[in-house]
């Protein structure tokens, strides 16, 4: 879209995933007009390229005009490694872990400086979690995030812990030099505890899943309510379900 700044030079498959970028679990449908300004295009550019989405299947125009995600890009996304095949796997082991605790079980991948949760299993009386599936988190304050982060690259590391550190409340852990020091913890025991730090009346115990290379590729938790929580009691369990499903997908899964 030409503006003061200049001519909208980005290629068409750039403006393409931006539309496709503009749906939000706040906005999951949006008008001809609110899908062109949010993704940046000019309302010929979004008719013409959101035609050819819904004729794909990308996109789904509702009896109102508006436009929807389309059950297309579900398929397409089943195929991702660490998505649905990721989830497939893990899930005897996560039911599993349910029926024992019945509480929040959740399955999480690392993407950059984000986790995104995978598979989550809602306790029907457990502690409310502010997670969904397909949801993104930052990874400095989950349970599985500072497992992920513990065993991302030095140098993402390095870049997490330069950047700001959001306080979602007072127990976030928003002091680098004390998250490096959790982040050691979670390598030596093998799990991580995040007390409060997404929201004060939770608390997550995770531990890593392990690829076919040993390196860690998700990870798994049970979120509970901190003020009756015994984590040390919970450890085991999780570590077991995180154990068993690396033993399912080392034979299976790049990494």
């Amino acid at each position: 879209m030409g503006n003061a700044a200049g001519p909208d030079t980005r290629s068409v498959t750039a403006k393409v995933l931006a539309m496709l970028e503009a749906f939000t679990p706040a906005t999951p449908d949006l008008s001809l007009s609110e899908l062109a300004r949010r993704a940046g295009v000019s309302l010929p550019t979004a008719h013409r390229r959101a035609a050819e989405l819904v004729r794909w299947g990308a996109l789904e125009r509702g009896a109102d005009g508006r436009y929807r995600i389309g059950l297309r890009l579900w398929e397409v996304a089943s195929l991702a490694p660490r998505g649905l095949a990721l989830r497939d796997v893990a899930m005897p082991f996560l039911e599993d872990l349910y029926e024992v605790t019945h509480e929040n079980v959740q399955l999480a991948v690392r993407e950059g400086l984000e986790l995104v949760f995978v598979e989550r299993i809602a306790g029907r009386y457990a502690v409310p979690v502010l997670t969904r599936v397909g949801g993104r988190f930052a990874l400095h304050a989950t349970g599985v995030g500072l497992v992920l982060l513990a065993h991302a690259p030095a140098e993402l590391q390095q870049q997490a812990l330069s950047s700001p550190l959001h306080a979602y409340t007072p127990k976030t852990i928003t002091d680098p030099d004390r998250l490096r020091e959790v982040l050691a913890a979670v390598r030596r025991g093998g799990y991580a505890v995040s007390d409060g730090q997404v929201t004060l009346d939770a608390l997550s115990v995770a531990a890593p899943i392990r690829g076919r290379n040993d390196e860690v590729v998700a990870a798994v938790s049970l979120v509970v309510r901190a003020d009756t929580a015994e984590p040390m009691n919970l450890v085991p369990l999780v570590q077991a379900a995180g154990r068993g499903i690396s033993r399912m997908l080392q034979p299976r899964f790049a990494g």
